[in-house]
């Protein structure tokens, strides 16, 4: 038991118990006696941990980073520090004689070891020199974690030690320990066959299988890992960038920032983890994947951190220093699971060495240590957040005279309440890190229990864990406390640790799943009468669960959310805070829960509230949600490449029969589409495919998307130059009917022609332009079919064409005429012969006729439309053959739609159909840009082997005017157009 209130004398303080500070909080910070407490501990903190220098020593080894010391140095002064920089020497010339804080150098409170080029041995400070090191001294060396994880004798020790613990590591051959063969260690991560993938997979599961008797043995390897593990072996390997503050009790957090490359190629990237995981693990689990990563690492400097305990006080044992930190990099494997292999621990930031890194490395280099000297060198003041929280934890055991029920607890040094304020002041200042440990995941609790109680049954050991338990009940009470650390804490890179499938869902998500059905299926709900609640709205409802930005709150009108390329539809509801009052969707009558598709970019959903008490509904308040998804995630293309094509993805198999997804392309496919002479398609459905470039054709997560282009089968489209289109297109008149579909392609050819788009708006009637090509050429557009009215008011297409001829008269019987038809899935073989009954009818049988087949969509469970089944979506491909066939047998022009769109059937843009591959957008031109480029994406020019085979005539930039307020936007769009643009133009 502590001794009374002695410890909080400033001048004696050494410990102190938590009840007192419980009890502190309880009586009230209005008696003074909390503030008291406070600045005692600050006062006492500054005594022994705090230093009026601001002075910071570099040691620079003999062959040591020099733009790494430079670095060091600009980012250290702009912190405030005076730093000398010691090349060649250690701190202390002979440490049995002189300490380091005695020594010549002035005294100092930071003390950085500059990583070498070549580990020597040699380091800038010996171990020894540790205990001689005042209180508030920093050096960023922790020995316990450089000797078990970073050098082969330690991690042997670890191994030996723990060989019957989940270890995911590759460690060198261990004398006198049992490893597994070279080809064995290969079999566990290659990807070589079938049953090699079986066995490697039942390997890795078994090892991350979570139970409370976790056993396995040890996975090593016969040499070193580098010679073993080949190309085949691992799909990517990253580099996790993780600051250790302090080993016992461990504290360690994660850059949210990784490299990656594809062995055993050496070319790189930097990307956010959560973008990487997203990206490689799309198909299977992105949070269980990074989950892994967190807790492999979690488990190793668990260990280390037992293990050097438990050994403290042995002839081999570590001297402590409570304010030293480590740099540390974790190189980690994945292949085709979700389960990571370490491969090597570096006791610095590991980067590409500086002969072959780029100005792209080095400025992730600067990114990376100035937010790591920014995280360790805040000034964040903690106490107060330190003492709140202390109190909540130790509330329940502070009775209502203030008195404290619980003496079994053991005193906190001063040093583990330093320790703790801490660990406050770290999570005020994450910034890009992420908090690795502590960890609330109780599989981790469990092992962190195990590891204590297998390594000291006598529980000698017991006031870590309680220094263990005090930080996690901090973390948990800091999340309650403050709302910024909570929603960084609870961030997609820190959330939902190693939740099994079943559990993966957060329950806020089920609840609000449950909400929703409740809400669809009753009329009760809670509401209240008050009238300031008339406009507002209880909740929102969302699945899967958004998170919005800013956090709901009823007088908030506006939130956003961001969502991933995979998520296509979201389900969104509300109910009102007013028993009076109704919510409704996008419009005054729409429901008030449906299910939206979420087109790539933007999507807007309007929440209203209306009053029904009135006679007739008034719409009192309305809510808007913006929800951006994501593009496809996409790679930086390599030098080394492959190329892959695909015509249907086997998320949506239209021709069972018929290979999806990504396929390797033969030498001779893209030796023949690579020539520089290609003859002109002659048709505009010649069979072709998706062609994009990728690591491995078995990974779609490993291409480059933006580099994607649609290649016809023994031929190519020409993409006309302006000057060439705008003499095909002069004295022209151009006839369009069909759906917006059909009216984005309009309004591409007519952007396409004049360089610019003046006018835009959804026409749904007969709308005629005569101001294209400088008025030498006509274009109208009549849309079809009206499907808003009722059937037996709708104009038929044979008299809505007639209309769209009588409105664009006078009209010649030549191919100066054109009459382009088309859309989603309207159109059938009947209209074909109503165009031909029509058109001779009205003498223009000599018209040049292109026919736009059917495209993709309607295949989502959308509210409020006709969605299409499995079986009806397969369906389409026969009916567009039928479309195809029939048109060419009356002798119209094609461009086959279909088959472009079924591939790539989930880039879809905004509507509700999921058919739109264009859309008409805004364009802002800026005041030092006063002319907007719109550029014909070098990827989308038909018929070329990407870079290589291009016309530099091909790449035409119709640039326009600030005047110019619209602009058309979808490559797969301007795929099928261009397409149209070569018919009219063949």
């Amino acid at each position: 038991m502590c001794p009374g209130l002695q410890p909080f004398c400033a001048p004696h303080l050494s410990s102190l118990h938590p009840a007192t500070l419980a009890r502190a909080a309880h009586v009230g910070w209005k008696n003074g006696f909390a503030r008291k407490i406070t600045a005692e501990i600050d006062d006492s903190i500054l005594q022994y941990f705090g230093s009026h220098t601001r002075r910071a020593v570099l040691y620079a080894p003999p062959a040591h980073h020099e733009t790494e010391r430079q670095l060091c140095q600009r980012i250290l002064a702009k912190h405030g520090y005076t730093v000398t920089v010691l090349e060649n020497r250690r701190l202390v010339e002979d440490p049995r004689r002189e300490a380091p804080y005695h020594s010549r150098i002035s005294p100092w409170d930071l003390l950085i070891c500059l990583s070498p080029r070549k580990n020597d041995g040699t380091g800038c400070i010996q171990v020894d020199d540790l205990h001689h090191l005042e209180l508030f001294q920093k050096v960023n060396l922790l020995p316990e974690i450089q000797h078990f994880l970073c050098r082969k004798e330690g991690l042997c020790q670890i191994t030996k030690a723990f060989s019957d613990l989940q270890l995911p590591v590759i460690t060198p051959e261990c004398s006198g320990q049992p490893g597994l063969s070279r080809a064995s260690a290969t079999s566990n991560t290659s990807q070589g066959g079938e049953s090699t993938d079986k066995t490697r997979t039942a390997h890795l599961r078994y090892w991350w299988k979570q139970s409370s008797s976790t056993q396995l043995n040890q996975v090593s390897a016969s040499s070193d890992h580098k010679d073993i593990l080949k190309a085949q072996d691992l799909s990517v390997i990253i580099k996790a960038y993780v600051l250790v503050t302090s080993l016992t009790p461990l504290r360690a957090f994660i850059h949210s920032t990784t490299t990656v490359w594809h062995p055993p190629k050496k070319k790189h990237f930097s990307v956010k983890l959560q973008r990487f995981f997203e990206i490689f693990f799309k198909s299977s689990s992105p949070q269980q994947a990074f989950n892994n990563m967190k807790e492999a690492i979690t488990k190793l400097l668990l260990i280390t951190e037992v293990f050097s305990e438990s050994s403290a006080s042995g002839p081999n044992s570590f001297n402590r220093c409570s304010q030293c930190f480590q740099m540390l990099t974790f190189d980690i494997g994945f292949g085709a699971s979700v389960y990571p292999v370490v491969l090597e621990v570096h006791e610095n930031f590991d980067f590409q060495d500086e002969d072959e890194s780029n100005i792209q490395d080095q400025t992730f280099k600067e990114f990376l240590f100035e937010d790591t000297f920014k995280f360790l060198l805040s000034n964040e003041s903690s106490t107060s957040s330190f003492i709140e929280a202390l109190q909540k934890i130790y509330g329940s055991t502070v009775s209502k005279d203030g008195t404290y029920h619980r003496e079994d607890e053991q005193c906190l040094s001063l040093e583990e309440i330093n320790s703790m304020i801490t660990f406050i002041k770290e999570l005020k200042s994450l910034g890009q890190f992420k908090l690795l440990f502590p960890s609330a995941a109780p599989e981790i609790q469990t092992l962190l229990r195990d590891l204590y109680h297998m390594v000291d049954p006598m529980r000698r050991l017991g006031s870590v864990l309680t220094v263990h338990w005090l930080l996690s009940s901090l973390l948990e009470q800091f999340q309650f406390m403050t709302k910024e650390a909570h929603t960084n804490l609870t961030a997609w890179n820190s959330s939902q640790e190693n939740a099994s499938p079943k559990q993966n869902v957060p329950s806020d998500l089920r609840k609000n799943h449950e909400a929703l059905h409740y809400s669809s299926k009753t009329k009760e709900r809670q509401c209240s009468y008050d009238k300031d609640t008339l406009s507002h709205i209880r909740q929102i409802f969302t699945s899967p669960q958004l998170d919005l930005n800013p956090q709901f709150n009823p007088k908030i009108k506006e939130y956003y959310a961001e969502v991933p390329f995979d998520m296509v539809t979201v389900k969104i509801g509300a109910e009102p805070s007013n028993c009076q009052c109704q919510v409704h969707l996008d419009e005054k009558k729409g429901p008030s829960i449906a299910n939206y598709p979420l087109g790539l970019g933007l999507n807007k959903i309007v929440v209203l509230v209306t009053d029904d008490s009135q006679p007739i509904p008034q719409v009192v308040s309305s809510y808007k949600i913006a929800i951006y998804r994501e593009d496809r995630p996409s790679l930086p293309l390599f030098d080394d490449y492959m190329m892959c094509g695909f015509v249907q993805d086997c998320g949506s198999r239209i021709r069972p029969e018929e290979s999806c997804g990504l396929q390797p392309l033969s030498r001779e496919y893209l030796s023949a589409i690579s020539q520089t002479v290609f003859k002109t398609c002659e048709a505009g459905d010649t069979k072709g495919q998706w062609i994009v470039p990728c690591l491995s054709c078995s990974d779609n997560r490993t291409c480059d998307w933006r580099e994607i282009t649609w290649q016809p089968h023994g031929c190519r489209y020409s993409v006309l130059a302006k000057p060439e289109l705008q003499r095909c297109v002069e004295g022209r008149k151009i006839l369009f009917i069909g759906d917006s579909t059909n009216r984005g392609m309009m309004y591409y050819l007519i952007e396409r022609v004049n360089k610019t788009l003046q006018e835009w708006q959804k026409t749904h009637d007969v709308k005629c332009y005569h101001n294209i090509n400088e008025g030498k050429t006509f274009i109208s557009y009549s849309y079809y079919p009206q499907f808003w009215m009722n059937a037996n008011q709708r104009p038929t297409f044979e008299k809505a064409l007639e209309q769209l001829l009588q409105r664009s008269r006078p009209l010649e019987n030549t191919d100066q005429t054109v009459l382009i038809v088309g859309g989603v899935q309207w159109l059938n073989s009947n209209h074909l012969q109503i165009i031909q009954k029509v058109l001779n009818r009205e003498n223009l049988s000599n018209i040049l006729v292109i026919i736009k087949s059917i495209g993709m969509g309607f295949h989502l469970p959308v509210d409020g439309i006709h969605s299409l089944s499995q079986a009806e979506v397969q369906n389409l491909w026969n009916e567009n053959l039928v479309i195809l066939d029939t048109a060419k047998n009356f002798g119209y022009e094609v461009v086959d739609t279909f088959v472009i769109t079924m591939g790539r059937y989930k880039e879809f843009l905004q509507g509700k159909c999921g058919c739109h591959f264009h859309e008409v957008v805004k364009s802002n031109p800026s005041e030092e840009s006063p002319h907007i480029t719109m550029t014909l994406s070098r990827h989308y020019t038909l018929g070329k082997y990407f870079r290589s085979q291009s016309k530099p005539s091909q790449l035409q930039d119709y640039a326009t005017n600030s005047q110019s307020p619209y602009h058309v936007r979808g490559p797969i769009n301007q795929v099928y157009s261009e397409i149209l643009l070569s018919r009219l133009c063949k």
